[in-house]
């Protein structure tokens, strides 16, 4: 068993995603993803997460080039286990590369990877990246057979899936939340066992992040749709230095709990 490792500072990966969805939208140069990249971290976020798709609905590769040669926190690549994405990685080498599932029809990513089903195709994918200095997570529904299997293919990180927590609790359904939260907290642990980093994300806002936030072995929460519709209310910068702010305070809370 690995130890967890006192509370220390939460990480926040800020996704910029839904900047690039409002300008395209018009199919205009702004909102632009850059832009709000560094107006991030100037907010403490500690990196940027951008997930290039195969339709290109919102960031493009202009993005990620601008990204990579302006960016001074690491990015966190999300991208679908393609050999076009694998590609583009390759060339840019981004800090850590996040693989998720990915489907046209989808409005955002509805699950984790289904890691056990595709193990073999999913570890020569990954071999490379990990060759070029890529740290590899792989984005997984809180499921013990899962986080086995990413383990098993040389993954650095996990990165939970929260949506069906953050949507139980959101509709109201707070008996299945807590089941969610518990299954959450119950598989972060698990993780940490077997020595990968937990990371956390999707669907999180202001009213769930606190428990997530929480979680000892938890070590990076990635946060996008809820943070850039608060800014069109409260600006981008106060919109994320309220979720630092609960992220800080749940840390301090369980550290003295």
């Amino acid at each position: 068993m690995v130890p967890v490792k006192p509370l220390g500072k939460l990480r926040l990966g800020v996704n910029i995603d839904h900047v690039a969805t409002v300008r395209n939208a018009r199919g205009s140069a702004y909102p632009d993803p850059i832009r709000a990249a560094k107006l991030a971290e100037d907010a403490g976020a500690d990196g940027i997460t951008a997930h290039l798709r195969e339709d290109r609905r919102h960031i493009s590769d202009d993005d990620i080039d601008r990204l990579m040669a302006t960016l001074s926190l690491p990015l966190n690549f999300e991208m679908a286990a393609t050999p076009e994405m694998q590609a583009i990685a390759l060339r840019h080498k981004p800090h850590a590369v996040c693989i998720v599932p990915e489907k046209r029809e989808e409005r955002t990513t509805e699950g984790g990877l289904e890691v056990a089903r595709e193990e073999n195709s999913l570890a020569h994918f990954l071999a490379p990246l990990a060759d070029a200095g890529c740290r590899v997570s792989i984005f997984i529904a809180a499921d013990r057979k899962q986080i086995e299997a990413a383990h098993r293919i040389g993954a650095d990180v996990i990165e939970l899936h929260t949506g069906a927590y953050c949507d139980a609790f959101a509709e109201g359904r707070f008996t299945e939340a807590d089941a969610e939260l518990q299954r959450l907290r119950e598989m972060s642990a698990f993780a940490h066992s077997l020595g990968l980093e937990v990371h956390a994300g999707h669907g999180l806002t202001y009213d769930t992040v606190k428990p997530v936030a929480a979680f000892p072995e938890v070590m990076e929460l990635n946060i996008g749709h809820f943070l850039i519709g608060e800014a069109i209310f409260l600006g981008l910068a106060p919109a994320i230095q309220e979720m630092r702010r609960l992220m800080d305070e749940a840390r301090e809370e369980s550290a003295v709990a």
